[in-house]
């Protein structure tokens, strides 16, 4: 296995972990649009992740990391409506938020870091 960034590790085990809960959702509580929902946006992280990793561009890069923090808030609040609603219990639900807030510190930083420098570069080119 090649090297691998903190955040292509840790958006892969999440993505893992909600392919799980996907299954165990639609197995006891038979909630298959929210479970599609959640499935959907928590997978995308990481393969929104990957596909940054290979951009051609910083700004490629940039697009791709934009979204996948986009999917992991909505991940996020994907994981709010199942709580409310009685599906996750308090342990798992807050287990799986801690792992998504951090995805989403993660990926805010990397947005923010990539914007700075694409910003840098261009001030550099114009003098």
């Amino acid at each position: 296995m090649e090297n691998q960034s903190i955040i292509q590790l840790k958006s892969f085990d999440f993505g893992v972990r909600i392919f799980n809960m996907y299954k165990w959702l639609l197995d006891n509580h038979k909630v298959y649009a929210v479970a599609n929902q959640l499935l959907r946006s928590g997978t995308s992280i990481g393969a929104n992740v990957e596909e940054a990793t290979g951009g051609y561009s910083k700004r490629e890069f940039a697009v791709k990391i934009g979204i996948a923090y986009k999917e992991a808030r909505e991940t996020r609040y994907w994981l709010r409506i199942l709580e409310a609603g009685g599906c996750l219990d308090e342990k798992l639900f807050q287990s799986m938020m801690v792992d998504c807030e951090e995805l989403i510190r993660i990926l805010s930083f990397i947005q923010m870091t990539t914007r700075q420098n694409i910003i840098k570069e261009q001030k550099s080119s114009r003098s």
